[in-house]
Order: structure tokens, then sequence, then C-alpha cells
């Protein structure tokens, strides 16, 4: 099931400084990030990728059904990230308009890897 991270923040008069570094548990093989989205996005798990997901800017709605529970969970800070598991059916919604969400991927784009069917709801 997906988590939450806090990543470790330093801060002073200077600003704010947030570190994605050894807390992550996969190599990173492709970041990308969403912006500028009017509507739902995601709709999907995956066969292999595990997904670490942040809001550096701004806030949006992670829903997650695994199969055996739902939870939906709210990116609202730089310090927060939510891991998402292989089995992790997940959208995206709910996007303030200056919200950028961060993606880093276990596993390099395969069409092959998405599993677009949801979990039967209870």
């Amino acid at each position: 099931m997906a988590q939450i991270i806090n990543l470790p923040t330093f801060s002073d008069e200077r600003g704010s400084l947030t570190v994605i570094e050894k807390l992550l548990p996969f190599e990173i093989k492709r970041i990308y990030y969403i912006y500028n989205a009017k509507e739902k996005r995601g709709g999907h798990r995956h066969l292999k990728t595990t997904q670490a997901l942040v809001c550096p800017k701004g806030s949006c709605e992670i829903f997650i059904n695994n199969g055996n529970s739902e939870q939906t969970v709210l990116l609202d800070s730089p310090e927060k990230c939510l891991i998402l598991s292989p089995e992790d059916w997940h959208s995206m919604d709910k996007f303030t308009s200056d919200c950028v969400l961060l993606v880093l991927a276990s596993e390099f784009f395969d069409k092959a890897d998405y599993i677009e069917e949801e979990y039967p709801r209870d």
C-alpha cells in the first residue's frame, strides 16, 4: 500500500532546501512532472514501476486503490513524498492552479507496464 515519507528540509533566513537522497526504495530511472493540469490524470497501476510523488508547488489529491483498501492522500507540501507500489491503482485530481506534481519512477516508460482497469470497488 502507498505510504507517505517526510523529506528532510533545512531552513534558515535564506529559505528552505528539501532533499530526496537515500530515502526512496528504488533507483530512479525516470523523472517527469505534471503542471497546468485541468482534469484528472493517471487512472492506472503498474506491473513493475514504483513511483514517488512530490508537490513542490501547489497541491493535488491522489486516490489509491490497491485491491484491498482505498485512500485519498492530499499532497500539499514539498516535504511530503507519496510512495506508490506497482499494485496501487491511482488517479490524481483537484490540482490547484499553481500545482507542479513531480514524479520519480523506478522504471523507464513502457506502455506494456500499465494496467488501466481499476480494482472492483466496494
